[in-house]
């Protein structure tokens, strides 16, 4: 999404930078602020830089699936984020004159109860605003911090790192920069990187967060949607936060309307299409435009900036795909870094980065395009499992070496029950994890990778698995025949 920010307040801007980092990410965003927290867990020197004041402060996205909730366990996160979220609610289509009588009920999201290999089972709800800053607590806690203020107006990279300049004159010399400074990235235009991709619906929308009063028709027990007459369609989405908090989508019905996002006109666009009133209405707290848009960068590296979020890849709004995906590029390129700067691995092993997610972010698009065109304000439209991005992995991708028992290499590892926790409770960390399901673990040398000797586990089948910091096997196989040469593949990994 491209999106026009709207009432930004400004807290104090840092007004010192270091004149070194390992790695510049520029843009705080849920992309960029999750690959800060996977680099400072990491130990990797770390500088995040957003030009704008403060945190964004509306839902541009709103949902977070499964598979990302299992990246936030990782991080240490689940709980925070989970406690500052809710479950999504049911969707009630008002109709009648004046769209004042509730008619039918249904879940846009079709519900599943939790398994033992996938413990989060359903998308939270939770606008961006508030995961942004639940990440931004944690990012403090760990040490690190968002520069505001900062915009990267220059890159000059060589051999050795990147130079990036600031507005207002300052300079900052990087290993690696990645830019995840959004749809309208700067830093993906100044490396001259085409996006490719197609307008979704010629059709402009218009997104904003409101307050609402008490008296407003509107509930947080549902998400209220009016189909629309011959100006457009509404939808209200209780958001978790604040009471009265809602998030307001409207589809315009003529391609050539132009939206207004003052405070007065989105009240007018409201009042137009719902029963709501102008005096119901307390605050407009963000508002924006846009005209929906699938795009995918050309390539996701140039040298040694790499782009990531949606400064890679524009999604349609629809099934809640974007920050996602873009959390899940920083949690694939964030333990990639750390393997080239702190464990001597290759820089080639940056090049799976876009070999591994660009493909995922191609298939995702085609998804949330597909989403797009059966929308919300279909009647009783409902999204299947495909966009929990659980079934997601890199089978066949270049950190993809063998299989055994149920799984292949680049597959997701399936989560389970121990005598004592869970495996996802093995795998929480920045390290690797080796497996030994129902067969001896061979003896290590390296504080990076743990062993863990478990039992027989359908999921998983008799074999080793070698899973990758970010969950997903990396090795496969009955014995050790190639695990060597895998390791060493990667770095300062070796065993006995």
């Amino acid at each position: 999404m491209e999106l026009n920010d709207v009432k930004e307040a400004a807290p104090p801007v840092l007004p010192v930078l270091p004149d070194t980092t390992d790695v510049l990410v520029v843009g705080a965003g849920p992309t960029g602020l999750a690959l800060a927290i996977d680099l400072a867990r990491r130990g990797v020197p770390t500088l995040l830089v957003e030009k704008s004041d403060r945190l964004f402060p509306g839902s541009r996205g709103k949902g977070v699936q499964p598979r990302t909730l299992e990246v936030f366990d990782d991080l240490g996160l689940i709980d925070a984020v989970r406690g500052a979220g809710r479950d999504y609610p049911r969707m009630l289509s008002w109709e009648g004159p004046g769209g004042t009588e509730r008619g039918q009920e249904w879940d846009m999201i079709e519900r599943s109860e939790p398994t033992e290999q996938e413990p989060y089972a359903n998308a939270l709800l939770i606008g961006q605003s508030r995961l942004q800053e639940v990440l931004h607590t944690h990012l403090r806690a760990l040490g690190g911090e968002v520069a505001f203020g900062r915009e990267v107006t220059g890159l000059v990279q060589d051999d050795e790192g990147v130079t990036a300049s600031f507005a207002d004159g300052s300079a900052v010399r990087a290993r690696h920069v990645v830019a995840a400074d959004g749809g309208r990235s700067g830093i993906r235009r100044a490396l001259g990187i085409a996006m490719e991709g197609e307008d979704v619906d010629p059709k402009p929308m218009l997104v904003a967060d409101l307050l609402l009063t008490p008296d407003a028709i509107v509930d947080d027990r549902n998400w209220h949607v009016w189909r629309g007459s011959s100006e457009g369609g509404a939808v209200l989405c209780p958001l978790p936060g604040e009471p009265g908090l809602f998030q307001l989508i409207i589809q315009f019905a003529d391609e050539h309307a132009v939206p207004d996002i003052s405070e007065e006109g989105v009240v007018a666009h409201l009042t137009a299409l719902t029963p709501i009133t102008a005096h119901q209405v307390t605050k407009v707290v963000w508002a924006s435009d846009f005209r929906p848009r699938a795009a995918l960068a050309t390539r996701y590296r140039d040298g040694r900036v790499l782009l990531a979020g949606d400064a890679a890849h524009i999604h349609s709004p629809a099934g809640g795909q974007g920050l996602n995906t873009g959390v899940q590029d920083a949690y694939n390129l964030g333990w990639k870094l750390a393997q080239v700067l702190r464990h001597g691995a290759p820089a080639t092993l940056l090049d799976s980065y876009e070999q591994e997610r660009r493909p995922v972010a191609a298939a995702v698009l085609g998804l949330s395009t597909r989403l797009h065109r059966h929308a919300i304000l279909a009647r009783n439209s409902q999204r299947g499992s495909e966009t929990r991005q659980l079934a997601l992995g890199y089978r066949g991708g270049p950190l993809a070496t063998g299989r055994a028992g149920a799984l292949e290499a680049g597959d997701r590892a399936p989560d389970g029950p121990l005598p004592e926790g869970r495996i996802f409770d093995l795998l929480r960390g920045p390290h690797f994890t080796l497996l030994a399901v129902d067969t001896p673990a061979p003896p290590l040398a390296s504080a990076q990778v743990h062993v863990h000797e478990l039992g027989a586990y359908e999921a998983y089948g008799r074999g080793l698995f070698l899973i990758r910091p970010d969950g997903y096997v990396g090795w496969a196989g009955e014995d050790t025949a190639g695990l060597h040469a895998y390791l060493a593949s990667l770095g300062s990994l070796q065993l006995d």
